[in-house]
């Protein structure tokens, strides 16, 4: 199959480590983490979180850029070209569907961060509180009002599919790199200012050590897969992300260099959001209700009512929920550019055509998911909402089944130089990491993958 003659580069180095890291670096890191490492045992979770960053994070990522340098086109062109007679192709089908999927209800949460800025700014966040106990549920209210009042969600929806489309229509360098170049310093900046704060806090030393001294009698098999699970989720495996951006790449690009450098930033954000939450969290008594316990819960509940102990509430509760934007913002155009890129490459249309025809339905399945969780009840899948429906299968049946392939499809099908040369660029340099990474690949991560998806499978029984 000949090469497109249209596929783009990032134009730097630096290009390619700040896009990478912001297709990573998303909501997962800023809101799932913390209530996972709350409820998880805090510093004994983060270990283990740590440790499936190395021993599945990296060596999937690795997979996945590897395929999608060498393969250079989008998610299913790579396995059309590497293996052209063979049917793996529907490998990337399953990473675009489900990306495809996560864009429509994430869309959604982006908004209600735009309009969590709109509403801080405004101070209707902080009306009616008095600093108690019962702050908490007036929080929980205005967050059900939020979510649930019809189109006002929709309207922040529809900006931020806006947004998305405005920056993916300059193409890769002038919109995806140039927007995460400035996107990701902004968000660093904003976490460093942050936990500058948290460390003047009067109760520091409480949530440092609940976050930074493991006490591994916690673990258990539960936080084992709930650290497994996070990793997975935060580092946006099997999605086609990393496979679609990494045909962008340079050809000289190191992918080991890259990979260790994007799950290190990645694996600082979700640590720094820790040493941001838990001292707050600690320094004013504020609870998390360990039933009700989730991401959603703990940002758009519990640190608005953090924030409203501190003096400024309306100016911290901005600049966090900015963070917030920036880091769906990231997320949501990475995502997009995966079906973007399939458009573009099996129909062989322009960027233009294939940014509408990707992002103008957008506008209906998101309404769709927003809608169910709330303001048309009966908007329903299985008796659930259809947004939460969509977000349990996508992150815990597609994504894993995609992963599993793709490590299969590399440890076992495709010849066994080919990541060898991958990671030494074809002999231009050596790479002592290979052969561990060749073995994590075909034997150690399929089967932490599968145990993800057997998990969630006995928690349905």
């Amino acid at each position: 199959m000949a090469q497109s003659n249209h596929h783009s580069t990032f134009g730097s180095k630096i290009g390619v480590i700040a896009a990478t890291v912001g297709s990573a670096v998303g909501l997962g890191n800023v809101w799932r983490f913390p209530s996972l490492a709350q409820s998880n045992g805090g510093a004994a979770f983060l270990v283990l979180y740590l440790l499936s960053m190395v021993l599945m994070g990296i060596p999937v990522m690795l997979a996945e850029t590897s395929l999608g340098r060498a393969g250079r086109s989008d998610s299913v062109g790579v396995f059309k070209r590497l293996t052209p007679k063979s049917r793996w192709w529907i490998t990337g089908v399953i990473g675009v569907v489900a990306s495809y999927i996560i864009l429509s209800y994430y869309m959604v949460v982006a908004g209600w961060t735009l309009e969590y800025i709109y509403q801080s700014a405004t101070g209707w966040l902080f009306e009616g509180t008095t600093n108690t106990a019962t702050d908490s549920t007036l929080y929980q209210q205005k967050m059900s009002e939020m979510i649930s009042s019809g189109w006002n969600p929709l309207l922040w929806t529809y900006i931020v599919i806006v947004i998305n489309l405005l920056i993916l229509l300059k193409g890769v360098q002038k919109g995806i790199e140039t927007m995460s170049n400035i996107m990701m310093p902004m968000l660093f900046v904003i976490l460093i200012v942050f936990v500058g704060v948290a460390m003047t806090l009067p109760n520091t030393k409480e949530g440092l050590e609940f976050f930074l001294k493991p006490d591994f009698s916690k673990i258990n098999i539960d936080v084992m897969m709930a650290a497994l699970g996070q990793a997975f989720f935060s580092m946006s495996l099997g999605m086609g992300i990393l496979v679609t951006y990494s045909s962008y790449y340079p050809k000289d690009v190191k992918l080991a260099s890259t990979s260790f450098t994007v799950t290190g930033l990645n694996f600082l954000v979700a640590f720094m959001m820790g040493l941001i939450i838990f001292p707050a969290v600690m320094s004013f008594n504020v609870v998390i209700n360990p039933d009700s316990l989730s991401g959603t819960t703990l940002v758009f509940v519990t640190l608005p009512e953090v924030f409203n102990y501190m003096d400024m509430p309306r100016f911290w509760a901005v600049m966090f929920f900015t963070l917030l934007f920036l880091a769906a913002v990231t997320s949501t155009i990475s995502i997009a550019e995966v079906s973007i890129a399939f458009v573009r490459d099996r129909f062989h249309t322009s960027r233009v055509k294939a940014c509408f025809v990707v992002l103008l339905p957008i506008f209906i399945t998101s309404a769709v998911c927003s809608l169910s969780l709330g303001a048309v009840p009966w908007l329903k899948i299985g008796g659930m909402a259809v947004f939460d429906f969509l977000d349990a299968m996508t992150t815990n049946v597609l994504l894993p089944i995609s992963a599993f392939c793709i490590c299969i499809y590399v440890g076992w099908v495709m010849r066994k130089q080919f990541l060898r040369d991958e990671l030494t660029n074809y002999g231009s340099f050596r790479s002592s990491l290979a052969p561990a990474v060749a073995f994590l690949i075909k034997w150690v991560c399929p089967i932490l993958i599968a145990m993800i998806l057997v998990s969630y499978i006995v928690t349905l029984l």
